[in-house]
């Protein structure tokens, strides 16, 4: 885990699974392998078959990092990497929910791109199941063990639950899953923007329940969760792909007319951390910030 982050929407990162396959446009020029400890690893995306991919490596003796930080702060879960990748078993994924549930003092964020196997997973999962021995939990054994008793509540309380969105091609599959899933706050991440998007029938629950059916399977026509928080960014580093400003605007309005937070992270440009304003606003919302 890192104490400090240059992801301005974090305060620190927690990578109990590193690595990664791409499977959309965002995942272009990804960062990951221009990282310090991808660099000195020698790990890069790599052709096996029809995918670029790092190859996954769960790191368990990660996992109780979070345990011994007191002061509480976001955590960015798996930045460098995806928590519901294909080869990141479900035993694991629980394990690592179960140290979610042991800080509640922490907030943490989840990001995928795969949020079709979270909804199925995290609808699949009863809070008593969360693996919880301390054998299970890192190297270290903790003091502390946590059960869920009558007053326990699931989706935890503590833990945001995001999807990443470029352009409409992927907003239309992954951000219905995000919706049918269990989580007591949703964010979407689009960044890299590569495109104009426009959020409105998503950030807004009347609008989410006219969709057809095939859109928001299994939903019925129930009215469905909002989406809590949206972080905007442009693409950086030395194959940037250029973003308008008028793509950012349109979701930063959308947020607005929808009374949901918006974040906005950069502009594009060749290094990361560029413009980090909007038309001369800095846009740092937060979900608790924002009255629905």
């Amino acid at each position: 885990m890192s104490y400090k982050t240059g992801i301005s929407w974090t305060d620190a990162t927690w990578n109990p699974v590193t690595g990664c396959t791409k499977v959309s446009p965002a995942c272009a020029s990804c960062y990951i392998e221009r990282t310090p400890p991808f660099r000195i690893n020698h790990r890069k995306f790599e052709r096996v078959g029809n995918e670029s991919t790092t190859g996954v490596t769960l790191h368990p003796g990660r996992l109780d990092q979070p345990l011994r930080w007191k002061k509480p702060r976001r955590i960015f879960v798996c930045s460098m990497g995806d928590l519901f990748h294909e080869d990141v078993p479900d035993k694991f994924i629980m394990r690592v929910f179960a140290v979610m549930a042991l800080a509640p003092q922490h907030s943490f964020q989840v990001l995928t791109k795969r949020p079709e196997r979270m909804a199925k997973l995290l609808n699949d999962i009863t809070p008593h199941i969360l693996d919880t021995d301390e054998r299970s939990i890192g190297e270290r054994p903790y003091v502390k063990r946590w059960e869920y008793g009558e007053e326990a509540t699931w989706p935890l309380p503590n833990v945001w639950l995001g999807t990443s969105v470029e352009n409409p091609y992927w907003a239309d599959p992954r951000i219905p899953w995000l919706l049918r899933t269990p989580a007591a706050v949703r964010f979407l991440s689009c960044e890299p923007l590569l495109s104009s998007l426009g959020l409105t029938p998503w950030l807004v629950p009347e609008h989410a329940c006219s969709m057809p059916s095939h859109v928001l399977p299994g939903n019925h026509g129930l009215r469905l969760p909002r989406i809590h928080q949206v972080i905007v960014g442009g693409e950086s580093g030395p194959k940037h792909r250029p973003m308008d400003l008028d793509w950012a605007r349109r979701i930063r309005d959308d947020c607005v007319n929808a009374g949901v937070a918006f974040f906005f992270k950069q502009s594009s440009g060749p290094r990361p951390g560029g413009n980090a304003t909007l038309d001369g606003v800095e846009w740092r919302q937060f979900p608790s910030e924002v009255k629905s």
